[in-house]
């Protein structure tokens, strides 16, 4: 069955890629031109990255790694997506950066790839499309080397209890199984015309603060944030310090939470 969920996955974000890559959203042209697509939260809790490598999963198509790589670390990424990493590569090829792209489901990259990093990146919107947790977290682990370190930058799980429109709670809290949707066009048009399924679970912060702890990595920084640089909701709306929050419920919810840990 989860074969069946991932493909299903698998192929909507065959269908969103060529979207992004088209859209304001992702402002490619301005990210050729020199401009970074990271934000200041995964720049501070990362640190200095110059020279060392670095292991990005679910890395759609690849902009944020390359981004890294302009900052001097040796970079690698995975994604499920074919049209992602077919988009990654060739993005790479156009900026003259080097790097390394992988397609697969994330819990596959062990049997895939060799190598310890000193940096893993996972950020905005990427658990939620994994199950089980635990073998994230087991993943996580086996790349990272000893001293390294793990930067999670995500929606906060408060986010994906209410509907589409933020009127009224939804969904649990706690992963219940997959959440099934169908939709049409993506958050960087809402009226792109495509249509697919998507598969979805929910993780509360133990489960993913408790995951990371079993699988023997040590907690350094936990925050949560109430704004959220990317107006991917509907009802976003911009506050005074560049961030956007959601009409009705702004500063009453946190829309991001960050996670830095690293592995004794």
């Amino acid at each position: 069955m989860q074969e069946e969920w991932f493909e299903a996955n698998r192929h909507g974000w065959n269908l969103r890629t060529p979207v992004h890559r088209a859209s304001e959203f992702y402002d490619v042209a301005g990210w050729q031109g020199g401009k970074t697509s990271l934000n200041p939260i995964e720049l501070e809790q990362m640190g200095e990255v110059d020279g060392l490598k670095l292991l990005h999963l679910q890395c759609h198509f690849g902009q944020d790694t390359l981004s890294w790589a302009r900052l001097g670390a040796r970079v690698t990424g995975c994604d499920l997506s074919d049209e992602a990493i077919g988009e990654a590569r060739r993005l790479a090829r156009l900026s003259n950066l080097k790097a390394r792209f992988v397609r697969c489901n994330v819990y596959d990259l062990p049997q895939l790839l060799k190598g310890k990093f000193d940096r893993l990146i996972s950020s905005y919107g990427c658990l939620g499309w994994l199950p089980d947790l635990p073998r994230w977290a087991r993943v996580v682990a086996h790349f990272l080397k000893r001293g390294g370190r793990l930067v999670l930058v995500e929606f906060h799980p408060l986010v994906w209890m209410f509907d589409d429109e933020f009127e009224k709670i939804e969904y649990a809290y706690q992963n219940g199984g997959p959440i099934v949707s169908d939709n049409q066009g993506t958050y960087t048009d809402r009226e792109a015309p495509i249509r697919y399924r998507d598969y979805g679970w929910n993780h509360g912060l133990a489960e993913v603060i408790e995951s990371l702890l079993q699988a023997g990595l040590r907690l350094e920084s936990f925050r949560e944030y109430s704004g959220s640089p990317y107006a991917c909701f509907r009802k976003s709306v911009l506050g005074s310090d560049g961030l956007y929050r959601i009409q009705g419920l702004e500063d009453k919810i946190p829309l991001l939470y960050s996670l830095r840990m690293s592995k004794p």
